[in-house]
Parts: C-alpha cells; sequence; structure tokens
C-alpha cells in the first residue's frame, strides 16, 4: 500500500515500517550521478552530486549540492558546491571529521580521461547557512605510491592471474602491461578517484577509499593528522576491483567490497587489511550480483551490516538494500528501493548511504527514466528491511 505525506511517496511495510522516497530536484535532461550524502551535526542533510552534458568528456560538468533541513520535507534549491573551469568535476564524496569540519572530495578531470584525473578536497568549518558551505580551506591531495608499486602489481598479479594463456609481442598480456605501467612515476601518482565516504578509525585514522581506472585497481589514501597530509596504501589487487567502501569487522580488520569491472561472473569483490588500510589482500568475488555497478558498505548502530547494490549481472533497474548480522557472511534481508522488469525501462544507481543520529537510514542515487535524470533520496527504519520476507542477497 502508498500514500503521499508531505510531498513524500510513503510505502508501508510490516509492522509499521515504511520507505519514505522524493526527488531531490524535478527530472530533467542534463546528466546527474554520483551523489554522496551526510548528515550534519545539527540533523540537516546534505547531498551533492555532478550535473552537466556528460563525464569526463564534458567540459560543462560541475559539482552540485541541496539541503534538507530537520523536520522539513522540500529539499533546498539546487547550488553549486565545486566547479573547475573548462574541466569535468566528477565523484564527489562528503565527509564530516572529528572536529565537525565538512570536507568535499573531488576529481577534476585533466584531458578528458579519468586516468589523468586530480584528486581535490574543499573544507568548510561553516556549512549551516543556506546556500553552499563556506568553503576556507581548499587543495588538491598528490599522493606518492611506493617506489615497490610496480613488484607489489607483480606479485600480486602471480595470485590473480598466475596462467594468463594467450600472448603476441604486439599484445603483450594484460597484467604485463600495468606492471610495466606502474613504473612510471606520474602515471601511478595520477588518476586516483573518490567514490564512497571515508572511514573513520578510533585512533583518528582516516581511510579514504580510491580506485584508478588506468590501473583498474584500488588503493587507500589514509591520514593521521586529521587531513593534513595523505599517504598511498600498497594497491589493492584483482580483476577489475574498483570503487571500493570500507568497514571495519569486530576484531579490527578492515573489509572492503569492490564493483566488479573485471571479467564475468559479475559479482562484487572484496578483500581484507589487518594494518588498518594499508596493505591488503588480493581481491576474491563473492557471490553477491554486480553489474559493474557502484555499492556502498554501513555498519549500523546495533552492529548490523546494511549494503545498497544493484543485485543483478545484467543491468542497474533494480536498486536493494540488504542487511547482514554476521558480518557479511549472509544477507538474509532484503528490500528494493527502486526496480523496474527490464533494464531499458529505468537505471538506479551509484547510491550513498548513511545511519542519521536518530536511527533512520538514508540513501541517495542516481535516478534516470524517460521522464529524465535526477537524484533521488529515500528514507527508512533498518525494520523496513528486515521485516520484509526474508530474501537472500546472495
Amino acid at each position: 500500500m502508498s500514500f503521499i505525506l508531505s510531498g513524500f511517496l510513503v510505502l508501508t511495510g510490516l509492522c509499521g515500517a515504511a520507505l519514505e522516497s522524493e526527488f531531490i530536484f524535478p527530472p530533467q535532461d542534463k546528466h546527474v550521478h554520483a551523489s554522496s550524502i551526510v548528515e550534519t551535526p545539527q540533523g540537516d542533510l546534505l547531498v551533492a552530486w555532478f550535473h552537466g552534458s556528460g563525464e569526463r568528456w564534458a567540459d560543462d560538468v560541475q559539482v552540485q549540492g541541496a539541503r534538507l533541513r530537520k523536520g522539513e520535507s522540500e529539499w533546498s534549491p539546487v547550488f553549486v558546491m565545486a566547479d573547475t573551469p573548462d574541466f569535468p568535476d566528477c565523484n564527489p564524496v562528503l565527509y564530516i571529521d572529528a572536529r565537525e569540519r565538512l570536507w568535499l572530495f573531488w576529481v577534476a578531470v585533466m584531458a578528458n580521461e579519468w586516468e589523468n584525473s586530480l584528486l581535490k578536497y574543499r573544507r568548510a568549518d561553516s556549512y549551516n547557512a543556506d546556500g553552499p558551505p563556506e568553503w576556507n580551506w581548499q587543495d588538491v591531495i598528490i599522493l606518492k605510491p611506493s617506489d615497490n608499486f610496480s613488484d607489489e602489481l607483480k606479485e600480486a598479479f602471480k595470485i590473480v592471474i598466475p596462467d594468463e594463456g594467450m600472448w603476441g609481442g604486439y599484445a603483450p598480456p594484460y597484467a604485463e602491461m600495468l606492471i610495466e605501467a606502474g613504473k612510471d612515476k606520474l602515471k601511478r601518482q595520477l588518476g586516483w578517484m573518490t567514490r564512497n565516504h571515508p572511514l573513520t578509525l578510533d585512533s583518528g585514522r582516516i581511510l579514504l577509499p580510491l580506485y584508478s581506472d588506468g590501473f583498474n585497481i584500488s588503493m587507500v589514501a589514509y591520514s593521521d593528522d586529521l587531513g593534513e597530509s595523505w599517504l598511498a596504501g600498497a594497491p589493492i589487487v584483482g580483476l577489475g576491483p574498483i570503487q571500493p567502501t570500507l568497514i571495519r569487522k569486530q576484531d579490527g580488520t578492515i573489509f572492503g567490497f569492490f564493483r566488479d569491472s573485471g571479467d564475468e561472473p559479475q559479482r562484487i569483490q572484496q578483500a581484507e587489511s589487518t594494518d588498518d588500510g594499508i596493505h591488503w589482500t588480493v581481491t576474491e568475488d563473492t557471490d553477491i550480483p554486480n553489474p559493474s555497478s557502484s555499492m556502498e558498505l554501513k555498519a549500523l548502530s546495533d552492529g548490523s551490516w546494511i549494503l545498497i547494490f544493484n543485485d543483478t549481472e545484467e543491468g542497474r533497474h533494480r536498486l536493494a538494500v540488504a542487511i547482514s548480522r554476521d558480518e557479511g557472511k549472509t544477507w538474509p534481508w532484503k528490500r528494493h528501493l527502486d526496480q523496474r522488469d527490464d533494464r531499458r525501462d529505468g537505471s538506479f544507481g551509484y547510491p550513498s548511504i548513511i545511519q542519521a543520529q536518530d536511527g533512520t537510514i538514508h540513501a541517495t542515487y542516481s535516478y534516470k527514466t524517460e521522464e529524465g535524470a535526477t537524484i533521488k533520496h529515500a528514507a527508512f527504519a533498518p525494520e523496513w528491511v528486515t521485516a520484509a520476507k526474508r530474501k537472500r542477497a546472495r
């Protein structure tokens, strides 16, 4: 059963749980994508996304944002969060640090190629007034992966691709090309891109998950001084593990899920770190379907994990949330935020998810149908998922 309440579409579930959802702005004909959501200390919601004629090849792309005041039902007018003139600005990520400062991480794409992306950030101490935050500091994050980067790739690929098969003088094997590229200082220092929220450890260390389309792998940048400086972790290697999302297990292990941009079967990939995000196991497939699309993983206040993802190999026409109570071993509960029978009827993806101070789950995601494209916001209690009929996510 569904009904309209204060501008929200409310879908009632079992035990009185409900899903509330609405568009942040009306569907329109521009490309809008890759949103990120945070809750401010005052209880407002801030969301950022990129907007323009396309992605890396469209020089008019900028980062936009909007605000939902606590207790209100309508989003503010859209405002600009970042715009590097004549360069595409993509993949924004919002983060509030231990000092309650707001960060915006994103990439400016040079020469219209992802592998040339420049990692940037802005920081605001004041961001509660109407309109965009009052940015009082901005810079680029220049990372310097170890001189052992190429050797680390080589050792990991021995595990991932023990026998690559066919070879030709004009077409070196996949791993060999990446190992050779890893010897180039500029290539390994450029092109690291954001997608998901940072993870803050109890020690104060900030882990910023990154990935490279040039190397088709991931890496974690880490800071032990509240973002004043950043260091590069070791490469996270597998068959196309990109766009990592990180979580900490009860035993202290850092666990990551990764978008699968490799070969079939299309599955979410996973890896672990036992030294607070610096070195990682090689990634391996889970049995969770993934159509080479971004997902995000979060720990809830009761210790459960929540995953928002496209739960099909064929496309982004289904967007689901699933809950695990055994640190990702099983996902017994799953419900859909949006779904269509045919992939041609809609695309719902690149989600961002948080749990607010009052326990509510908030998610935003790219929404595109024949009516146009927008960013959609959904809010629900964890019980909206767990009250549903048990459905395995894997």
